[in-house]
């Protein structure tokens, strides 16, 4: 059998096949005879033979694998983006970055992820430097440090208005805004509406052609740099609802990402996440520092620390500046009408008490007569339901009783009457 096998692989692959089957037959022999401590198909005396026979076959391994030719690869071909008509797949307009939801848990701040070489003609989205001249590092320290606050009462169109709102007034929603700012090659089907581009995304330095579509629009999204949830709990209750909606459009808190990296960062802060791309991390934390300075937010614990840590590579990263004034285009948030209180109902008269009738005043009449017929005396009447009283009869059911109890029946019942009228 042994024969045969080796015969086999060598009509197939050859001299690597002859190999291969060699190897094969010894290996199988080799374990047989470890496991069972029988000699096997090649007959071998002891288990340490089939050690060595083991380590035989191991290394006819690597002649082998270098023999075997390696199968043609066809090369990948790069994914392109196919141009969808807007007609055909409208975009939602309303896709915004997840950071509104429940932050997912992360066990660690570095992505346990393959660090992409970020393209080095990327530019950065471009945003003013702190006019002081302050290093991120230093503008940190200008920030308190607390606990987080409940996220009791947090909504993301009731407390930081609706998704993309014209903030500035320049006849676009932020979103386009974003994307003119952030992407290269842009096409716009009239003067906002972006609807193609190529994005190199900051967080992971790929390259990403976005394509508006309903199947394609949600792979570019804008990110908070500060999720709105993590700013709810770090400061933003304590302001008003005209600061927070200018928060959730300030340019410095937003950038076009890829989505699904968005996605996996949610309402983290620095401590929890970070971006995969090593190289924007500086530039990351540092916006985080400018923003939440910006607005009066504070930093946790752990948040500071991972902060400093990141700048610790780069102490000389320089803080932004905010600049953003969009008070006088944010429609002031309806306050709900207080509840017109109505009048208590008047109480309920108490119950007047029935007063006794008085009581009747002794009258005298000379005799039974003249009280009846004043009407002062009762009178057996049907209609009243006044009954006269009748006349005992205990003489009778005692005298029954003697005479032998009850009346008989029949024809001896008359002349039991007649006996009992005569004893009475």
């Amino acid at each position: 059998m042994i024969a045969t096998v080796v015969i086999a692989f060598t009509i197939v692959e050859g001299l690597a096949g002859l190999l291969i089957g060699v190897m094969l037959c010894a290996l199988g022999a080799a374990v047989y005879t470890l496991v069972t401590n029988k000699p096997g198909m090649m007959n071998l005396p002891s288990r340490a033979w089939a050690g060595a026979v083991l380590a035989a076959a191991l290394a006819l391994s690597l002649p082998a694998s270098m023999l075997t030719d390696p199968p043609d690869q066809a090369p990948a071909a790069a994914p392109t983006a196919s141009p969808t008509p807007a007609a055909v797949d409208p975009e939602p307009d309303e896709a915004e970055a997840p950071d509104e939801r429940e932050a997912k848990p992360t066990s660690t701040a570095e992505p346990e992820t393959e660090d992409a070489a970020p393209d080095p003609e990327a530019p950065s989205p471009s945003v003013p430097n702190d006019p002081d001249g302050r290093t991120a590092l230093g503008l940190l320290e200008t920030i308190p440090v607390k606990g987080p606050a409940a996220a009791t009462g947090y909504d993301r169109v009731v407390q930081f208005g609706e998704s993309w709102p014209d903030t500035d007034g320049n006849g676009c929603d932020t979103r386009n805004d974003i994307l003119v700012r952030d992407l290269q090659d842009v096409d716009r089907d009239g003067s906002c509406r972006v609807i193609s581009g190529t994005l190199v995304g900051p967080y992971t330095g790929k390259q990403i052609a976005f394509q508006r579509g309903q199947d394609t629009s949600h792979l570019v999204q804008i990110d908070h740099v500060v999720a709105l949830q993590n700013a709810w709990i770090t400061g933003a209750q304590q302001t008003t609802y005209e600061v927070r909606v200018a928060f959730a459009n300030d340019p410095l808190n937003l950038l076009a990402v890829d989505g699904p990296t968005n996605s996996s960062k949610g309402s983290s802060n620095a401590a929890s996440w970070l971006p995969p791309n090593k190289a924007f991390r500086c530039d990351y934390v540092a916006r985080q520092i400018s923003v939440k300075a910006a607005y009066g937010l504070w930093v946790v614990p752990p948040e500071k620390e991972a902060m400093q840590r990141v700048l610790s590579a780069c102490p000389d990263q320089p803080a932004y500046a905010s600049g953003y004034d969009a008070a006088p285009n944010v429609e002031p948030r309806a306050e709900p009408e207080p509840p017109v209180e109505e009048p208590a109902p008047a109480p309920a008269p108490a119950p007047q008490e029935e007063q006794p009738p008085p009581a009747p005043e002794h009258v005298h009449f000379e005799n039974c007569t003249a009280a009846r017929d004043a009407g002062a005396a009762p009178r057996a009447s049907r209609r009243s339901g006044i009954r006269a009283p009748s006349r005992p009869r205990r003489g009778r059911r005692r005298l029954r009783v003697e005479l032998g109890g009850s009346p008989p029946r029949g024809p001896r019942r008359l002349a039991h009457r007649r006996r009992i009228s005569n004893v009475i």
